[in-house]
């Protein structure tokens, strides 16, 4: 299982946007995908209609250390293919009283699912088999900071994703974002920055120089453009991978075109 971070210090980049159609682009290749909603907002369980307000979402339980099994965490989609740990407010609470134990696997709490057995999910349908095993990618969702909830997913994490905006503050702090993930590396040698995957694009003059100053001066890896489209905003009410709901569209056809070169699989 290739387990993959989502990450920008920056919000309103497309983070969980990114998240939820790169699983669905997984899922359409064939791939199983597990997600963890490691932010508190829970968008991402909204997007696969798995938001529950009320009770203490299993992200907050894992992350607390309060289970047992890891099918007490983790829930089918309407996507056989697509699993999800979910997330709520309950969540800041448990990031908040881990900052506060004096304890050794502070930072080890999601290593815990990764080899915790599963039945049922991915592709184990009739014997308990390790969570790695049973999905070949976990993407994990992740708010605009660094709070142990945050440091717990890169403790796990092969390959950083980085959505950008094109704009002067989106630029400079990707130099952050970078220097988070060295100082990451400390405690996950294996941590690398895949690249930037740059959202919401439109082709701009500024927008075009941004582009070019990214290639031309830097050292990121660009990993595909994704187009603005007024379609994206319409789907938030929809629930929908945006495919599904305007297939034609720049970002629909920007994800699908993403995920093709990053994995080398078409669909």
């Amino acid at each position: 299982m290739k387990t993959i971070s989502i990450l920008n210090l920056k919000g309103g980049v497309a983070k969980t946007f990114t998240a939820a159609n790169m699983a669905y682009e997984l899922y359409r290749r064939g791939y199983k995908v597990l997600l963890i909603d490691n932010d508190k907002q829970g968008n991402l369980s909204k997007a696969y209609s798995r938001y529950d307000a009320e009770n203490v979402a299993p992200a907050t339980r894992l992350l607390a250390g309060n289970w047992e099994n890891a099918d007490e965490l983790i829930q089918h989609t309407e996507y056989e293919g697509i699993d999800i740990v979910t997330a709520n407010m309950s969540l800041f609470g448990a990031t908040w009283n881990l900052t506060k134990e004096d304890s050794e696997n502070q930072i080890e709490r999601y290593k815990a699912l990764v080899t915790a057995k599963v039945l049922g999910f991915g592709y184990a349908k009739f014997d308990y088999i390790e969570t790695e095993r049973a999905y070949d990618y976990c993407i994990i969702d992740n708010p605009p900071d660094i709070g142990l909830n945050v440091v717990n997913a890169l403790a796990i994490t092969d390959e950083v994703i980085v959505p950008v905006k094109v704009d002067e503050d989106a630029l400079e702090g990707l130099d952050i974002v970078t220097e988070q993930i060295e100082d990451a590396k400390a405690f996950n040698p294996a941590l690398k920055l895949a690249g930037v995957l740059i959202t919401s694009y439109q082709n701009t003059d500024g927008e075009a120089a941004g582009v070019e100053w990214l290639e031309q001066k830097t050292d990121f890896n660009i990993l595909g453009i994704i187009r603005y489209s007024k379609k994206v905003a319409e789907n938030t009410f929809m629930r929908k991978p945006i495919y599904e709901y305007s297939p034609c569209c720049g970002a629909a056809q920007g994800y699908k075109k993403f995920v093709t070169a990053y994995t080398g699989k078409a669909r």
